[in-house]
């Protein structure tokens, strides 16, 4: 099967972006604490998240014999572990700067993708096993589905500058939003590659919806408790709903109906978001204009 991506496609380079979290609150969304703690869990879950993406890439590398789909491979790797970086050093400011230990949460997600999505899971030893290699790239798959979901999201969400969010965090979704956007078809492509079929993918996105409702769920609850300035807590529906309205969150209604697109037999991820208006921020990112220039992103 010939499953290297056609139309448009260009080559995937890292951006090797730096900020500087220094002036940045923990509340970086003003008066919306709800909507900034369930975006937060966004940096709970990526550092382990996308080095486990690398890792399982590692893996599979050698047995790709397609050499555009090896190479946007390669490419997609050498982002996402920047991806990790970046989100862990929003996780260092909080601690050092404003007190927020998040290894009770962060452990919680090791042992996610270093168990039950790693090597052995439930202590079965299958982690070179070509079906568990496929298991592993669909999850990956259904994941950046989601992820290219909102980092389409938020290129487009107005409300967020019109809160007047910290522009440092801003660009930190965007950017990785846009890297999202750019790089949507390949964890599709290379699951097919590897024999995955639709049963399958249908499966893991069963599978993702479930860990990701769990996992954004007590993220917030975690982070709205560590608030130092301990935010009202509210109900989940009830804040998502509100923070939608706002134009803060994505409505939940347009969620649940990226995730069934997902289920559709001629789904494919060229039909979510829009490469040229994520290539555009990315000419126009403080942060990666200033990575191409060899700096840093300082407000």
């Amino acid at each position: 099967m010939n499953t290297t991506p056609s139309a448009a496609h260009h080559a995937l380079a890292p951006r090797h972006v730096k900020f500087d979290w220094q002036h940045t609150p923990v509340q970086w969304l003003p008066g919306d604490a709800f909507a900034t703690h369930t975006i937060n869990v966004l940096h709970l879950l990526f550092p382990a998240g996308e080095l486990w993406f690398c890792r399982v890439y590692n893996k599979v590398l050698p047995q790709i014999t397609d050499p555009q789909v090896h190479a946007d491979a390669k490419g997609f790797m050498r982002q996402e572990a920047i991806h990790a970086r970046s989100h862990e050093g929003v996780l260092k400011h909080y601690h050092q700067t404003h007190g927020i230990d998040t290894d009770p949460f962060t452990d919680k997600i090791d042992h996610l993708f270093k168990h039950f999505l790693g090597e052995a899971p439930f202590g079965l030893k299958i982690g070179h096993t070509r079906f568990w290699i496929r298991q592993q790239l669909g999850t990956i798959a259904a994941l950046e589905h989601f992820f290219g979901y909102l980092g389409h999201w938020v290129l487009n969400a107005k409300g967020l500058d019109e809160a007047q969010a910290d522009p440092m965090m801003l660009d930190l979704l965007r950017w990785h939003g846009a890297e999202e956007v750019e790089h949507r078809m390949v964890a599709h492509t290379l699951f097919q590659h590897m024999g995955g079929n639709d049963l399958e993918r249908v499966l893991h996105m069963l599978l993702v919806m479930g860990i990701l409702l769990s996992l954004i769920y007590q993220g917030n609850r975690f982070m709205m408790k560590a608030d130092p300035q301990r935010p009202r807590l509210v109900g989940f529906l009830r804040g998502w709903r509100d923070s939608a309205k706002a134009g803060h969150l994505p409505a939940l209604g347009h969620v649940i109906a990226a995730a069934a697109r997902y289920f559709g037999p001629r789904f494919t991820p060229g039909d979510e978001g829009d490469t040229a208006q994520a290539l555009a921020y990315l000419a126009s990112s403080p942060a990666a204009s200033a990575a191409q220039h060899g700096g840093s992103f300082r407000g």
